[in-house]
C-alpha cells in the first residue's frame, strides 16, 4: 500500500533505552545504588531461558544490576512464594519478574499476586491490572503497554477506531483491550471460541494479533488500509499474522521480529527505571 508505515519496534526500543541510560546515571550519582532487577526462572523451558539472557542483556545496556534467581522444576507454589517474599523485602530489588510460564505444579496467579505491587514492573498483579484499568498510577502489562506505546510513537489514530484484538489471555489480549478502551478506542474481543472470527477482523481499522497461532490470521480476514499489530512470536520467527500476504494491504504493520518484542523488553526497563527513581530519587 502507498505511504505504508513500518512500526520499528528496533528504534523505538533503542530512543527509550537511550533516555534510560540518562536516568539510571542520575539514580546511581545521586543514591551510590545500582538498581537491580530481579527474574525469576523456574526449571529451564528453552525459550524462558532465552527471554531472561534477553531481559539481562537489557538490563546492562541500560545500567541496572540484573539479578537471576534460577529455581529448579519441581519447587513448589509455597518455595516460590517465599523467594517472591525475599525480593519483596531485598530493599536492593526495585522490580521483580517471574518467567512465564512456570512448571504446572505451581499456582502462577498466586505467585504473581504476592509480587508487591511497587516491584511488578509487568503488571501482573490483578491489583496492577485493575489499577491501570481504571486508568490509575499502576504498572501496566509489558507486551500490552509496548503495543500501546508503538501506535502512539508513530501517531496512529486510536480515539473512535474500531480495534479487534484477537486473544483473551490475562496477560495480554485482556490488558491491551483496557489500555485501548482507555485510549477512546471502540474495542471488540474475540478468541477461540468466536464465532465467524473474519466478520469482526474484516470490520476492524486496527488488529491486534495475541493468539499464539502462527500465521492464523490471513490476508482474506482484513480489509485494506488496515493497522496490523502482531504480537506473536512462534517459532521460526513467525507472528500470528500472515504478514506475507497481508502487510501488503495494510497502512501500517509490526513486522516480526523487530515489532512489539524489543518495545516489550524496552518497557519492561522503563518500568523498572520508575520503580529506581520513585525508591532512591
Amino acid at each position: 500500500m502507498e505511504n505504508q508505515i513500518i512500526l520499528d519496534g528496533k528504534k523505538l526500543a533503542a530512543e527509550i533505552e537511550a533516555d534510560l541510560i540518562e536516568r539510571v546515571k542520575k539514580i546511581k550519582e545521586k543514591s551510590g545504588i545500582t538498581p537491580s532487577l530481579a527474574t525469576i526462572l523456574v526449571g529451564d523451558n528453552p525459550a524462558s531461558v532465552t527471554y531472561v539472557r534477553m531481559k539481562g542483556n537489557a538490563c546492562r545496556r541500560v545500567g541496572i544490576e540484573p539479578l537471576k534467581v534460577e529455581m529448579p522444576e519441581d519447587t513448589t507454589t509455597e518455595q516460590l512464594l517465599a523467594k517472591i517474599d525475599e525480593l519483596n523485602r531485598d530493599d536492593t530489588v526495585c522490580g521483580i519478574l517471574l518467567q512465564h510460564p512456570v512448571p504446572k505444579q505451581i499456582d502462577e496467579q498466586k505467585c504473581f499476586n504476592s509480587i508487591s505491587m511497587e516491584k511488578d514492573v509487568d503488571g501482573v498483579n490483578v491489583a496492577s491490572f485493575g489499577a491501570f484499568t481504571m486508568g490509575l498510577d499502576a504498572y501496566k502489562s509489558a507486551t500490552p503497554f509496548s503495543i500501546l506505546s508503538i501506535l502512539k510513537r508513530y501517531e496512529i489514530p486510536l480515539e473512535g477506531k474500531n480495534v479487534v484484538v484477537v486473544g483473551r489471555s490475562a496477560i495480554l489480549g485482556k490488558p491491551v483491550a483496557m489500555l485501548l478502551l482507555n485510549e477512546n478506542a471502540t474495542v471488540t474481543i474475540c478468541h477461540s471460541k468466536t464465532v465467524d472470527l473474519p466478520y469482526y477482523t474484516r470490520q476492524a481499522d486496527i488488529v491486534v494479533a495475541a493468539v499464539g497461532k502462527p500465521k492464523f490470521i490471513q490476508a482474506d480476514w482484513v480489509k485494506e488500509g488496515v493497522v496490523l499489530v502482531d504480537a506473536g512470536y512462534n517459532k521460526g520467527n513467525i507472528g500470528d499474522i500472515d504478514l506475507e500476504n497481508a502487510a501488503p494491504k495494510s497502512s501500517a504493520y509490526t513486522p516480526v521480529p523487530g515489532g512489539v518484542g524489543p518495545v516489550t523488553i524496552a518497557k519492561l526497563m522503563e518500568q523498572s527505571v520508575i520503580a529506581a527513581e520513585k525508591k532512591f530519587l
